[in-house]
């Protein structure tokens, strides 16, 4: 039997550490098969394996680093951690938490949650033009809206343009009431909360009266020169080839474009196909772009997300090589 005892670790983190009854410890214990004890705020850890003793060891050291980011251990966080450790990738987890983007409107810090987020961020500060290509949840947009707010900050930059195809899912944008900008507002929707969040609202609101900010959608965006900006295209699937050219041949003098995207998420009618899908064929190997995919790992909402995109993945590919039947919605097939 192997013990190690962790002496140093203070008394606030101990109670974030063990969490809601229990739970985060009960998970170490289930991971690497070792015992968690709390003798009087000295945290003894033992177990058959000293290997497995010392990877747990490993691990609440890194969730203590963790919790500068927050108030509590979260689920998320401690599967990453725990997942990181067991593929002998702990090292790697040490200079994850260091570099904060930017602060919140109520300063809390912003930073990579993932060694994919930070690689996404160095890819951003490195490159004119990057792609985030990856599913829901891996901080594609919110990670670049930080990384735009800091340059705008820094005047680096002097605006901030986000834009989005007004592309509808299974809804149609004419039912929706009032105005043209009524209708396209939801469809912006997550870039407003986004900058709501950095900023603050009054501060966001007065950004946009002058012009600094501008949020619209991509047809609004032809026959530009977007010069001295920093521009975020969400949601770029839904990109038809000409519009994607069209984004692309946009960028102006000391800008920055960033082209986020769910290439299995593409709510294009069929027969169109996505720009974005051409795009990273066409573009990916010129220099100043950078093309970086997103995995299930980098998703930081809820553990349960993880779970069903790999599930939704593990079906297509099940059903990849069965014979399709004609559909009108390339989603049935």
């Amino acid at each position: 039997m192997f013990d190690i005892s962790l002496n140093e670790l203070n008394t606030d983190f101990i109670a974030k550490l063990f969490g809601p009854l229990d739970s985060n410890v009960l998970n170490i214990e289930k991971a690497f098969g070792v015992r968690v004890l709390n003798r009087d705020f000295n945290i003894v850890i033992t177990g058959e394996d000293e290997k497995a003793v010392k990877m747990a060891v490993d691990a609440v050291y890194k969730l203590q680093s963790i919790t500068k980011l927050s108030d509590t251990v979260d689920e998320n966080s401690l599967n990453y951690v725990i997942g990181m450790i067991k593929e002998d990738k702990s090292e790697e987890l040490c200079s994850l938490y260091d570099d904060c983007i930017c602060l919140t409107n109520r300063g809390k810090p912003i930073k990579a949650r993932t060694i994919g987020q930070k690689k996404y961020v160095e890819a951003i500060k490195n490159n004119i033009i990057v792609f985030g290509v990856g599913p829901a949840g891996t901080g594609k947009t919110f990670l670049a809206v930080a990384l735009a707010v800091t340059a705008l900050k820094s005047k680096q930059v002097s605006r901030i343009i986000l834009t989005r195809p007004a592309v509808e899912a299974g809804e149609r944008l004419g039912f929706l009431p009032g105005d043209l900008q009524s209708k396209i507002d939801p469809y912006l929707r997550p870039l407003y909360d986004a900058l709501g969040e950095m900023l603050g609202g009054d501060t966001f609101r007065a950004y946009q009266e002058k012009g600094t900010i501008e949020i619209a959608p991509l047809a609004y965006m032809r026959g530009r020169t977007l010069d001295d900006s920093f521009i975020i295209l969400d949601e770029a699937q839904n990109t038809t080839p000409e519009q994607m050219k069209m984004f692309l041949t946009r960028l102006g003098n000391n800008s920055k474009a960033i082209v986020t995207g769910d290439i299995t998420q593409i709510d294009l009618p069929v027969p169109k196909r996505s720009g974005m899908v051409e795009a990273l064929k066409i573009v990916e190997n010129i220099e100043g772009i950078k093309v970086f995919r997103f995995t299930n790992r980098d998703v930081v909402r809820h553990p349960l997300v993880q779970k069903i995109i790999a599930a939704y993945e593990s079906h297509e590919k099940n059903t990849s090589d069965k014979p399709r039947r004609f559909t009108a919605h390339r989603k049935d097939w």
